[in-house]
């Protein structure tokens, strides 16, 4: 079949064509409609360690940029930061102090995957690996393109919650990086105390104390600066409105891929039937060569 055949053949359903097209698009649209809206909460946060002088001068004898110019990743304590925000400590705490655990069974009993779960008797009860999951999936940390900074956000059903969750996320986060460098400091100071109420060495009790001096001085800083991981460029807000998902990018995106659609699945019946015909028509019978040839 030539391709002017096949658009004749197009063409001749055109009314059948269309009204599978609007079939679609209506459909498509209820169910775009009737998904459930989110609130997104987000702030913007930079690594301490390039917005604060004192953090990177106290903490670090001596500042190195990780990885070169041309490695953006994020590292040091604002990579421990970012980890701690997606911890299953962060899950353990959302699920202790907040509502996440509700919320999340109310979803998981809702119809229609909740009637299955009834149904073959599975559990409906959300736990923790239910909240870390819903943690991974709805906590985005986006970097910057042109600066350090990076944004969070997270979407949630609930607007209050949403703001909610996110600053819990943010101190348990800055708590978790304060305590580790903390107790680091603390031990040390405990360790090099030890050596020199025994060191008699004079060259020795003076590199002790130099370094005692540097642990004094980191645990000064974490205890009188308010950011040691993370700096909040932008405080956590939260939309007026709900915006995932996004319902007229959706919407785009179907009057623009279910005519694409039906126009091929039209295109592919049509050639499989002429095909189908094709092979049906009896064959002629081969004529014998003739005498010397």
């Amino acid at each position: 079949m030539t391709l002017q055949d096949l658009l004749q053949n197009l063409w001749r359903r055109k009314w059948g064509l269309a009204l599978a097209i609007l079939a679609l698009v209506a459909l498509g649209t209820n169910v775009i409609l009737s998904l459930p809206r989110h609130y997104v909460a987000s702030a913007i946060v930079a690594p301490a360690e390039t917005t604060s002088i004192a953090t990177s001068t106290l903490l670090s004898p001596t500042p190195i940029l990780p990885g070169g110019l041309l490695d953006n990743r994020p590292g040091g304590n604002f990579a421990v930061y970012l980890d701690a925000l997606r911890s299953a400590e962060a899950a353990e705490m959302l699920a202790r102090d907040t509502g996440i655990l509700a919320h999340l069974t109310a979803l998981r009993a809702a119809w229609p995957l909740g009637e299955l779960r009834r149904r073959f008797d599975l559990r409906i009860a959300a736990d923790l690996d239910d909240v870390q999951a819903w943690l991974e999936e709805r906590l985005a940390a986006t970097p910057g393109i042109a600066t350090v900074t990076v944004t969070l956000s997270l979407a949630h059903r609930e607007r209050d919650a949403a703001l909610d969750a996110l600053r819990r996320l943010h101190r348990l986060a800055e708590a978790k990086v304060r305590a580790d460098i903390a107790d680091m400091a603390r031990r040390r100071i405990t360790v090099i105390d030890a050596r020199l109420a025994i060191e008699r060495d004079l060259f020795i009790r003076n590199t002790l104390y130099e370094l005692l001096a540097q642990q004094q001085r980191t645990a000064l800083i974490v205890a009188a600066d308010d950011g040691i991981a993370a700096r909040i460029v932008s405080a956590p807000m939260v939309e007026l409105r709900p915006s995932l998902p996004n319902r007229p990018v959706l919407l785009a995106l179907l009057a623009l891929a279910v005519p694409v659609i039906v126009l091929l699945l039209a295109a592919a019946a049509i050639l499989a039937g002429a095909g189908r015909r094709a092979a049906d028509l009896p064959r002629l019978p081969r004529l014998a060569p003739a005498a010397g040839e």
